[in-house]
């Protein structure tokens, strides 16, 4: 379940790129991970600002739709 700070899917499918490192900070706005679904690549944009503390995914993993891509702080 995301919590505050957590930045969440917004559709199910594979990781193609995780587009921050830990400790980088990032804005709204900012690309932070490229999903891919039904040959389509979507990037997920943060939604908030702060630095990147918690990253719970990687290239080729699958996610759902809500999944937490990662958390900042």
């Amino acid at each position: 379940m995301a919590g505050a700070g957590d930045e969440v899917a917004p559709l199910a499918g594979s990781v193609q790129s995780v587009d921050v490192t830990l400790g980088q900070a990032v804005k709204a706005g900012d690309k932070i991970v490229t999903i891919e679904a039904m040959k389509m690549k979507t990037e997920v944009h943060a939604h908030g600002e702060g630095k990147v503390v918690a990253i719970a995914v990687k290239a080729g993993d699958s996610v759902d739709t809500g999944a937490v891509l990662l958390t900042l702080a």
